[in-house]
């Protein structure tokens, strides 16, 4: 596919061939191999190779191609729930906080910020100078609109919960911005790093129809430039940006909705950045040719997979079918299998290794005896030739939906369809697009199952997504999984801030989930991102490697992209 905008300095890739002819002749290549290396235990290992004379000098230009497998749906900060959207939206906008590289608050749009002694109020000193994309300046009344927005009941966002605790808000001078709280609410400093919108364009506009939706104006460090649905999204440097311009010029995320099709991409030079699939960064990506070109990096990522079930549906109404089809699937088998390792079985929606994590709760290991014998005392039995258990002539037969693109997710889906065909279950697995599968299944409940994945936030609070009040339209809990008593302590847990008070209110919520089973909770992946080797500045840390993504930069000599 050919991207129109690029001037490629053709003169200078000749040169570049020749070169390469002549270090076939005259050897130049010095290989490093970094082995065990890591940031806070978050990279196993690099292999890369590198020129005795390569040229490191900081320089501005050129283009990152960057891809994905889905498309964004919504550009808007409070209307976006999909990874793709948010991906664009985190370099569009900012919040008035966000997470440094090691996972700390630091400020974005706010300098600074005060925290009463009780933990109720929060007053934020934002910057001064900051101007939107379209010059106009920001101001505290644009984080008092976004304010108000969040709690609009006419706003169809995901995110309200947390901003309706706020018991007042004021803007008592263009750069403070004040909330107070009925009540201590333990993540309510972090619901400020969404991202903040522009009250001039919004105000008095119905932000369900607005063309900021699909033609954003932020803060960020880059600008949106266009969007061509199903093909790429391009974004260029906002020269402007208060925290200095970023290196590189033009980002542009193409959507390529098969991996397979996308590394072909990556090693023809249509990509300079992708994650890799396990097969890909174990099996594909050692030989010298291609380490010659790309670093690839790996660190466990702050996401989970799992398989969710419709509640609304009466054969998942019965726990036992539930916790019968997680004893029927082999976690490790999937870990090693379609992860090749490159992962780890998940048994809760934390991160294994981090504070809130229980690692005592029931796992669900392999075991389809308990299985049977669960889906026996259920009621289901197998009664006729095709083996597949019955209720009052009802099969237990039903169909995971899940998006196309993640070969992941796709592979352990047929691993679940083959073992759960041994206990007699019969799966059917169908694979949709992602705007589709969001759009027509997921939002309006229109599945049985699905195999999903979540990002695990930095802070455990999971009201949106397990609380009984959230399983409307355009909301998390799109499972309708309702427990009283997950209802009470999650309301209890964001209510204490220190984290020895919450961390046995956590442990309980985990026990909870892993005997009710709303999900069957399969494995946290590792992060597998590889990029082209032009690109210098990155710099590997417990948050990954894009949180310095401003500070990347292609030297003037290995510029592939003129304007």
């Amino acid at each position: 596919m050919k991207l129109d905008f690029f001037n490629i300095d053709t003169t200078k890739d000749a040169l570049k061939l020749l070169h390469r002819l002549l270090s076939l002749l005259v050897p130049r290549l010095v290989l490093i191999l970094f082995l065990t290396l890591s940031v806070g235990a978050c990279r196993e290992h690099r292999l890369v190779a590198v020129e005795s004379d390569t040229d490191t000098a900081i320089a501005y230009g050129d283009t990152i191609i960057m891809g994905t497998i889905g498309d964004a749906t919504n550009l808007l900060a409070p209307l976006a729930s999909d990874a793709s959207s948010s991906a664009i939206i985190g370099h569009v906008y900012n919040g008035l906080i966000r997470y440094d590289k090691d996972m700390q608050f630091e400020g974005d749009l706010a300098e600074s910020w005060d925290v009463s002694a009780d933990g109720r109020e929060i007053t934020f000193h934002l910057r001064r100078g900051v101007t939107w994309h379209d010059g106009e300046p920001f101001t505290a009344a644009d984080v008092m609109f976004t304010y108000r927005l969040m709690i609009d009941p006419k706003t169809p966002t995901a995110y309200a919960d947390r901003y309706k605790q706020v018991e007042h808000a004021s803007a008592p001078d263009p750069y403070t911005f004040k909330v107070r709280y009925a009540e201590p609410l333990a993540p309510a400093l972090v619901s400020w790093a969404m991202g903040i919108c522009p009250a001039h364009l919004l105000e008095g506009e119905d932000i369900t129809t607005s063309p900021l939706a699909r033609n954003p104006i932020g803060t960020g460090p880059f600008r949106f430039v266009k969007w061509e649905p199903g093909e790429k999204i391009v974004l260029e440097r906002n020269e402007d940006y208060f925290g200095g311009a970023p290196y590189v010029k033009r980002v542009v995320y193409r959507i390529v909705p098969d991996t397979t099709t996308m590394f072909l991409e990556l090693q023809s030079g249509g990509l300079d950045y992708m994650g890799l699939t396990p097969l890909q960064y174990a099996r594909q990506t050692d030989s010298p040719a291609f380490m010659r070109r790309f670093n690839k990096f790996r660190y466990p990522a702050f996401v989970y997979t799992y398989m969710g079930y419709n509640l609304r549906k009466p054969m998942f109404q019965d726990k036992r079918v539930r916790q019968a089809i997680s004893y029927a699937i082999d976690k490790q088998e999937i870990v090693d299998g379609v992860l090749l390792g490159l992962g780890q079985p998940a048994t809760g929606p934390y991160k294994p290794g981090s504070w809130p994590y229980n690692p005592e709760v029931q796992s669900y290991s392999y075991a389809p005896d308990k299985a049977r014998a669960l889906l026996d005392a259920a009621g289901w039995e197998i009664t006729g030739t095709d083996k597949v258990r019955q209720k009052e002539g009802e099969k237990l037969a039903f169909t995971i939906v899940t998006n196309q693109g993640n070969d992941q997710r796709i592979k352990a889906g047929e691993i679940i369809q083959r073992r759960l065909q041994e206990v007699g279950i019969e799966v059917k697995l169908r694979v949709i697009e992602w705007a589709s599968f969001l759009k027509e299944f997921i939002h309006p409940g229109n599945f049985d199952a699905t195999i999903l994945g979540w990002t695990i936030p930095v802070d455990p609070d999971g009201y949106n997504i397990w609380h009984s009040s959230k399983t409307g339209a355009q909301e998390l809990n799109f499972i309708a999984y309702r427990n009283p008593v997950v209802d009470e302590l999650l309301e209890q847990g964001r209510r204490v801030i220190d984290i020895e008070q919450r961390k046995p209110i956590y442990d309980r919520l985990q026990q909870i989930l892993a005997d009710d089973v709303p999900y069957t909770f399969l494995y946290v992946p590792d992060s597998l991102p590889v990029v082209a080797r032009r690109f210098h500045g990155i710099e590997e840390a417990p948050a990954g490697i894009m949180h310095n993504f401003e500070k990347w930069y292609v030297p003037q000599s290995q510029q592939k992209y003129k304007r």
